[in-house]
């Protein structure tokens, strides 16, 4: 494995689960590191953290950057179907802190 990438196992919004790997090295984000493997999201706002798209189900025990208030009054706004462990990925930054995480693409009510 190259010294620069993370593995993230993502399960999408059809149970498929994907195994992608992002570089800690280019300033990445979780939803660009999702985007760049081509996986769909939807991440309707590019990323700043205003519409609630890119919403994931964190399945794993890792430690997270605290979440802004604009990540926590976007997820208490949206229609998520499961609250409880639910991040924006556009909110969550690629690091070595986050090597192996689960992930699992979230829903929005109303879609």
């Amino acid at each position: 494995m190259v010294k620069n990438l993370i593995s993230i196992k993502l399960t999408d919004l059809e149970g498929q689960v994907h195994n992608i790997e992002a570089p800690t090295d280019m300033g990445f984000n979780l939803m660009d590191a999702i985007r760049a493997n081509e996986i769909q999201i939807k991440a309707t706002c590019g990323g700043m953290a205003m519409c609630a798209t890119c919403n994931v189900l964190i399945k794993s025990d890792h430690s997270l950057p605290e979440m802004s208030g604009a990540e926590e009054d976007m997820l208490d706004e949206a229609f998520v179907l499961e609250v409880e462990g639910s991040r924006l990925a556009c909110q969550i930054p690629i690091s070595t802190a986050i090597d192996g995480i689960e992930v699992e693409l979230g829903e929005l009510t109303g879609e």
